[in-house]
């Protein structure tokens, strides 16, 4: 899109682009998504950004009305396999902020420097800048929905000291901590929630969303002890553990309908807070939140066998995994053998909570079991096969195709779900070169439709 063309979206407030890209205010200081309600600025005053990081680097602060930083991600980072899109992808894991500039550059293969250039150039923002700006949105989230003290919302968000923290909360929302808690919408405010209780979240996509279809998939695919869905179709409740870096995790998404551009309800029980960003991108990944479901339609629309498919089925999406590791396990066992491994080797949770009773086990204490099973986990452990959210899908693919019981059947699955590849097909379903690139779309919509 040319400035001229976001222009036009922004003035008819269109959603489809809300975290395509921003718009800032010069005469204002403020940056604001393209749907934002609020009076459309002169041409002249205003100016665009690839991320929310770049406006904010160029002095412009978050509006207040629209809430910029809580847009989908974009979709495109999703679909591209190169040193941005991976980066971007690990940045939203919190590789950054646990292992810095550094460690993000390790797992690309490339210097920190090179990485620092690369991301600037296209984005207007370093890996810093990009993690600076998801931090202040997870101390939002927990400033205006708990009743944390400050200095522990500053440390679980990922800031280094409750100087930066105050800084950067001010310098982004033009707020101070308190005064951004104090300012929470009514009924959402702080005070509502305990670490007890959870974080309550809103999970924002954009477009229409076929809740059923992906509830049904998760209900089919729901492995004993580490997953449920219960309650009436329309109204269901999807609940499981996850394994994060620095503890358990339980979360609760409901089934909730709020229309083209709306949210799914959640809430996220964690052992330590510094996980809440990890486990909302795994979430999103696993709902597959950022997807475009604009362009993907139009173009499988386009073909005569998916039109009534997708006519059917607008938004429907292809679901990615909570734990990429767990779910390449998963693909090669089947879903009974994988109930086993978790009441043999899971990780017990201190409370039970209903049916969930364990994490899936680790990757290294699978890795002594016989078989194809034990040869994966091994693979996994020491990282001759990368499957986190910056993995190389190639590397990854040719890792797998060489270990002994995995086949192309199974990579394709794993490609498709754990690695988030919008466009894989599958062996046995017949995928048009047309599909692309969005074949792993038009693969759910056959295997939906039956």
């Amino acid at each position: 899109m040319d400035e001229e063309t976001r222009y036009e979206a922004v003035r008819s407030r269109d959603g489809r682009f809300d975290g395509e890209f921003f718009f800032a205010v010069q005469t204002t200081g403020i940056y604001c998504r393209p749907s934002c309600p609020a009076v459309t600025p002169k041409r002249r005053n205003v100016r665009f950004y690839a991320t929310a990081a770049a406006a904010q680097g160029s002095g412009f602060r978050a509006c207040r009305r629209c809430r910029p930083d809580a847009v989908p991600g974009s979709a495109e980072w999703n679909v591209r396999a190169d040193v941005v899109g991976r980066a971007m992808r690990m940045i939203g894991d919190g590789v950054v902020d646990r292992e810095g500039v550094s460690g993000l550059a390790v797992r690309l293969g490339y210097s920190s420097r090179q990485v620092q250039r690369q991301l600037t150039a296209e984005l207007g923002a370093g890996p810093v800048a990009l993690a600076r700006a998801q931090r202040a949105h997870t101390a939002r989230v927990l400033l205006q929905t708990t009743a944390l003290p400050i200095t522990e919302i500053a440390f679980a968000a990922g800031f280094a000291s409750v100087r930066q923290f105050n800084d950067t909360i001010r310098a982004v929302y033009a707020l101070t901590p308190t005064a951004l808690r104090a300012a929470a919408p009514r009924g959402g405010g702080a005070g509502q929630a305990t670490p007890a209780a959870g974080v309550p979240l809103r999970l924002a996509y954009r477009g229409a969303y076929q809740a059923g279809a992906l509830f049904d998939l998760l209900a089919d695919e729901a492995v004993a002890g580490i997953e449920e869905v219960g309650g009436e179709r329309g109204g269901r409740t999807y609940r499981r553990t996850l394994r994060l870096p620095y503890g358990a995790g339980i979360v609760a998404v409901e089934e909730s309908d709020h229309g083209v551009g709306g949210w799914l309800d959640a809430r996220l029980h964690l052992t330590d807070l510094r996980d809440l960003t990890t486990a909302v991108q795994r979430l999103r990944r696993l709902f597959d939140l950022d997807a475009d479901p604009y362009a993907v339609d139009e173009r499988l629309g386009a073909d005569p066998r998916l039109a009534p498919l997708v006519a059917a089925r607008p938004g429907l999406r292809s679901p990615g995994a909570a734990d990429p590791e767990e779910f390449a396990v998963r693909a090669l066992v089947g879903r009974s053998a994988a109930s086993l491994l978790v009441e043999r080797y899971g990780k017990a949770l201190d409370a039970p909570c209903g049916s969930l009773t364990h994490v899936f086990p680790e990757p290294g204490t699978l890795a002594g079991e016989p078989g194809p099973v034990g040869e994966l986990a091994a693979a996994l452990a020491d990282g001759r096969v990368r499957l986190d959210a910056g993995a190389d899908r190639e590397d990854a693919e040719a890792g797998l195709l060489g270990l002994a019981g995995v086949d192309a059947g199974v990579v394709a699955v794993v490609r498709m779900r754990a690695l988030g590849d919008p466009d894989v097909g599958l062996p046995g379903v017949d995928v048009p070169e047309g599909w692309r690139p969005w074949r792993s779309y038009g693969v759910r919509h056959v295997l939906t439709a039956g």
